[in-house]
Parts: C-alpha cells; sequence; structure tokens
C-alpha cells in the first residue's frame, strides 16, 4: 500500500497543501495524512502514518523537507521505516526526479543527500558566527537592539497614571515580564544615584 504524508507549515499554505495532495494523488497513494504544522513541532499526523504503515508498504511525499526537519530527524524516520520493512519515496529528489529506498541505491542516495544538507546548515552556522565574531571586534556589531526598554519613558508614564503591568504591555505591544524588568532596571540607576 502506498500511504501519502503532506505538510505545510501554515495555514495561508492553502495551494501548497492542495498541489502536494494532488501530486500525491497522481502517485496513487491509498491513504493520505494530511496537516499544517510547523516541522519543529508536534507533527501527529506524520506519527499517525507511522504508525499506520506496515511491512511492503512505501510512505510517499513530495519533497524531502515536508517530511523531515533535519539529516537526525531523516534518518530516525528511515530507521523507523526501515525497521518495519517499510518504504520511502519521495517524488522530487531536486531536479524533479524521484527516490525510492526500497532499493539499495535509492538508500544510499538519500542518505548522502541528507547528510550534505545537514553539512551545508553547520558550514552556514559556523560562517555565521565568525562573521558576528569579527564584526564584533571591530564594534560593528551591536546585536538586535532591545524593543521593551527602547519603550521605558512610554512605560514609565503609563505607570504614573496608574496603569498595572498587564495592561502597560497591551498598549505597548510588549510582554508583562518585559514591562516589570525594564521599570526595575531602568528605575535602579535612579535609585542608586539618590
Amino acid at each position: 500500500m502506498r500511504v501519502g504524508y503532506a505538510r505545510t507549515s501554515t495555514s495561508e499554505q492553502v495551494f501548497g497543501l492542495e498541489a502536494q495532495a494532488r501530486d500525491l494523488e497522481k502517485a496513487e497513494v491509498e491513504k493520505l495524512f494530511v496537516e499544517q504544522v510547523s516541522s519543529n513541532a508536534v507533527r501527529p499526523k506524520l506519527e499517525a502514518a507511522l504508525e499506520f504503515v506496515r511491512e511492503g508498504d512505501a510512505l510517499v511525499v513530495t519533497r524531502l523537507d515536508r517530511l523531515a526537519r533535519s539529516t537526525t530527524d531523516l534518518l530516525r524516520i528511515i530507521a523507523l521505516l526501515e525497521q518495519k520493512s517499510v518504504g520511502l519515496r519521495v517524488l522530487d529528489f531536486g531536479g524533479g526526479g524521484a527516490i525510492d529506498t526500497q532499493s539499495p541505491s535509492g538508500r544510499l542516495l538519500l542518505t548522502m543527500f541528507a547528510a550534505m544538507a545537514q553539512f551545508e546548515m553547520d558550514l552556514n552556522r559556523s560562517r555565521s558566527a565568525e562573521g558576528i565574531a569579527k564584526a564584533k571586534l571591530a564594534g560593528r556589531y551591536k546585536g538586535r537592539a532591545p524593543t521593551a526598554r527602547r519603550k521605558f519613558s512610554q512605560m514609565a508614564e503609563l505607570k504614573g497614571e496608574g496603569l498595572g503591568a498587564s495592561e502597560i504591555a497591551r498598549r505597548l505591544g510588549v510582554s508583562r515580564a518585559s514591562v516589570y524588568r525594564v521599570l526595575r532596571t531602568e528605575s535602579e540607576p535612579e535609585a542608586a544615584q539618590k
């Protein structure tokens, strides 16, 4: 049996979800699991699909990024599928070609591709960290400006009007904890001067 899995990150991506469902139907999936959730969140429909598949089945997805969030996640899914004697079929494996892990060459290619993608992500993280460190040394990197701290004068004014932290947070678009923190830390220098 071919079991399909389709996913988009947000409900705004309706057309992407419809396109995946259409492509999976063309691939003759008999059962389809669909969800709209970030890959970093719990994916109940994916877990249901992994639970549903049986020996000899194939899990079919349109692209790898619809299935796994990282190489580690992909390898975990592949190991689970192999344990159940279930194949993985990716319809669009870059350049339009499909890949099927029910063949030895398909398994090898998928594992190599996932490892290369992870390697590239790690390299980019490393390059970014080096660039930030260099910019900091040169005094050109300040980081993100703290949003709540810039609103101290507005916070103090609203506090002076007798408003509570929750109302101040709502009006200024910051968290209540930020209101408490900013009012406390920005008021401490004034208290120290007295």
